[in-house]
């Protein structure tokens, strides 16, 4: 792992792969270091945010000693979400695929995904581990609202919309779980290094 400076209270941490980062961001969150006010992993990063006036030399020093875990999801089973396919792509995704709606489905619900990172907006998780032949490009115009809870893909990707807002990922479905709820601690549902699967709740 590569550890630089980011600005006057932080550390950039690059990791050499997807699974590094998520170890490590693991292990900060279940054995935080002194100092340490603040975690946000990327796909390949882990940016550790220190107090003003933590010595972040040192602290560089303790990040590259630090023992990872094996597997940042432990032992956990995949979070399950329940999907009605009905979204408003699910056809056209198909016609740009060249497979069946069912196929879309069987193969969206056959993988088991990754959570990569958070962003866009508060518990949007980027989903790595699409199947390869459902792999299309974004609208080309976005919608200026996607309903919250919209199951989507794009690229190599697939998400769950956690709330309103506007977006150009393709909609394969809807679910009613909700992904981000201020009243839970912690409010995201999911986080870096979390499996997940998609299990059907119809049939298209």
């Amino acid at each position: 792992m590569k550890v630089v400076r980011a600005g006057d209270a932080a550390l950039l941490v690059e990791a050499a792969d997807l699974a590094t980062a998520h170890r490590l961001n693991a292990a900060l969150r279940d054995e935080p270091l002194p100092g340490v006010v603040d975690v946000v992993p990327g796909e390949r990063t882990v940016l550790v945010v220190a107090e003003p006036a933590a010595d972040l030399g040192r602290l560089a020093e303790r990040l590259r000693r630090l023992r990872l875990p094996d597997d940042a999801g432990g032992d956990a089973e995949p979070v399950e979400i329940p999907v009605t396919y009905d979204g408003a792509d699910l056809d056209e995704v198909a016609d740009l695929t060249g497979l069946s709606p069912g196929e879309v489905v069987r193969r969206h619900c056959a993988a088991t995904y990754t959570v990569a990172y958070l962003g866009f907006s508060p518990g949007f998780g980027y989903l790595t581990g699409l199947d390869p032949a459902l792999r299309v490009a974004r609208r080309a115009s976005p919608r200026t609202s996607v309903p919250a809870g919209s199951v989507a893909i794009a690229d190599r990707y697939a998400a769950v919309y956690p709330s309103a807002s506007p977006g150009g990922w393709r909609l394969l479905g809807r679910s009613e779980l909700r992904l981000w709820d201020v009243t839970r601690d912690p409010p995201s549902l999911l986080r870096p290094g979390m499996r997940v699967r998609f299990v059907p709740r119809e049939s298209p």
